[in-house]
């Protein structure tokens, strides 16, 4: 990843400001980060921040479906390596939800990618 990119740069300094425990800071960067992404590539990143950053289970749930919709459409291969987690955040984003069968299929979509989904661990 390009630490000079302004979308992963923004996420980076979010993830700072969320181990520090300033939460609201943290969002605030990561909406920054979707503000200012300029293709799907950046949007996936962004939206996958905005997930984190999101405590309203549908609002997870939205943040991680934009994330895996936009790294779909990313016509190179710069998000292969984002698959494994984004298939995990969707299945936890639907764990959330309640949909246990949903969530089953993208923990096994992650598994066939190499992640294991660790229970009570979070996506």
């Amino acid at each position: 990843m390009d630490t000079n990119n302004p979308v992963i740069a923004l996420c980076m300094a979010g993830s700072r400001a969320e181990l520090q425990g300033r939460r609201a800071d943290a969002y605030a960067l990561y909406a920054q980060a979707w503000h200012v992404a300029q293709d799907d590539y950046e949007a996936c990143i962004a939206a996958h921040y905005m997930a984190r950053g999101a405590t309203d289970p549908q609002e997870v749930y939205r943040w991680n479906r934009e994330a895996l919709d936009r790294a779909e459409a990313v016509p190179d291969q710069r998000v292969q390596s984002f698959y494994p987690s984004l298939y995990l955040n969707m299945g936890h984003s639907h764990e959330l939800l309640g949909e246990q069968a949903e969530a089953e299929r993208f923990y096994a979509l992650a598994a066939a990618l190499g992640a294991v989904h660790q229970p009570n661990e979070g996506a």
